[in-house]
């Protein structure tokens, strides 16, 4: 009787699976650990801020307050720059924080006290939370990084496509959902570990990865793309309103009005010299809630922005005044949106913790948490099993079975994710023709073995 060829097939898949999430995991753990490391701080900004300038941004609650036009001369005069946004802050006892352009093209954060215009001091623009968010988003390796993230991002989904295809028990019964093993010092307890935390997180990273998406600079730039050809993007402006026009120079785009209106800049006619104090009591008469930032453009010819710093979505609210005259232009609130900048903007705000309060933000922490679990059982489990020797080309990955209905299991699960991604699919590419040299590398070095023996 001929034998059912069943669990063959079945070791094949899972040995291709096993090695394509061990090599999709060689490829992006350095990357998703930093993003996840600094994820985690960048959830607890307020907290991190708030101690780190607590010297700077306290101040002594009083009824009267400056003129908001002295608050932009101190920062000037004090820094040799030139204002371009300021940050109204929520209480009372805190300082107005100004951005500062000076020569050269560098920033620094001033903090002004709102009730005597009086300089307190200033840091780097930003402050180490700034540091924290270009670790993040990888820019600080430059701008050519920010493609990384999508090739990290598309490769993370494929970690947890192929680590729920490793898990599935497949008439085993229930697959591992508790840590069975009680000594760390063996192989079953992390691979037990690394099993179970990928079990439960996994939901988690995978949000995370998906709607940190729209910050790369290829895949983002197409979902917008997208979404605005199909009329479901950003409001258009009132009809007594100038268009929207993208702001051709950095110093032009309003700061703090969220992904969707990034860069959306409105020209209006110039009729008198503009006042912040003037923008900031237009802002306050509409009942624009704080904490707001106002955007100073560059452009004289074009409307400022003052907009709510919201930590749900639905309370979105962004104001063009007209600087000279306190006109407001136009009023841009979220139910304005079509649905894909809806999406596009909540899925953000849960991203970064603030859209449900503090069960979202510690969801959010227990993905970053888990991404380092997993990072450091899955270096641990291939310590415990490494080969003998890592000098002949091995790298203690599964050996790639032969058959197409294997390669048919790998691509299953990798290609249509490299289709919706891709930069992802071009970093395929790459892998396969880097494994297949070092195929060709790692048996020539045999050979010669052989012949010498």
């Amino acid at each position: 009787m001929k034998s059912n060829p069943a669990p063959e097939l079945l070791s094949g898949a899972f040995r291709a699976v096993w090695r394509w999430h061990f090599y999709a995991g060689l490829l992006v753990l350095p990357f998703l650990m930093l993003m996840a490391l600094t994820g985690a701080l960048y959830l607890f900004t307020d907290e991190i801020d708030g101690a780190v300038y607590r010297d700077l941004s306290r101040v002594e609650p009083r009824a009267v307050a400056a003129s908001p036009d002295r608050w932009v001369a101190a920062a000037e005069t004090g820094l040799g720059g030139k204002v371009s946004n300021v940050l109204l802050p929520a209480r009372p006892d805190e300082a107005v924080r100004l951005t500062v352009d000076l020569p050269g093209g560098r920033q620094r954060t001033a903090f002004v006290d709102p009730h005597d215009a009086r300089l307190i001091g200033d840091t780097d623009f930003g402050g180490v939370m700034e540091v924290v968010k270009q670790l993040h988003s990888l820019i600080l390796l430059g701008s050519w990084a920010n493609y990384v993230v999508e090739i990290v991002a598309g490769w993370a989904i494929i970690l947890v496509a192929t680590g729920l295809f490793l898990w599935w028990p497949r008439g085993r019964g229930v697959g591992v959902i508790s840590v069975r093993a009680a000594d760390p010092k063996r192989l079953p307890f992390w691979r037990d570990v690394h099993a179970v935390t990928g079990l439960y997180a996994g939901a988690v990273i995978a949000f995370l990865v998906i709607t940190g998406m729209p910050w790369s600079a290829f895949w983002g730039d197409q979902y917008m793309a997208a979404v605005k050809a199909n009329g479901l993007g950003r409001p258009k402006p009132p009809a007594a309103a100038s268009p929207f026009v993208h702001a051709d120079h950095p110093g032009d785009a309003p700061v703090g009005v969220g992904w969707i209106m990034e860069g959306m800049v409105m020209p209006t006619p110039q009729t008198g010299p503009a006042s912040l104090s003037r923008v900031i009591e237009t802002a306050e008469t509409g009942g624009l809630a704080r904490p707001y930032m106002v955007s100073i453009p560059s452009n004289p010819a074009l409307a400022w922005t003052a907009a709510r710093q919201v930590k749900q979505v639905e309370d979105t609210r962004t104001l063009y005044v007209d600087a000279a005259t306190g006109t407001v232009r136009a009023d841009i609130r979220y139910d304005q949106f079509g649905v894909g900048a809806k999406a596009f903007e909540w899925g953000i705000a849960v991203h970064q913790g603030t859209q449900y309060g503090w069960i979202n933000r510690y969801l959010m922490l227990g993905g970053c948490f888990a991404i380092w679990l997993l990072g450091i059982s899955g270096i641990i489990i291939w310590w415990k099993r490494r080969p003998p020797s890592l000098s002949k080309g091995r790298t203690g990955a599964p050996e790639a079975p032969p058959g197409p209905r294997v390669r048919a299991a790998v691509l299953g699960i990798v290609l249509p994710l490299a289709i919706l991604y891709p930069l992802t699919g071009l970093s395929l590419i790459a892998a396969l023709a880097i494994e297949r040299t070092a195929t060709l590398v790692r048996r020539r070095l045999d050979g010669r073995a052989a012949r010498s023996a």
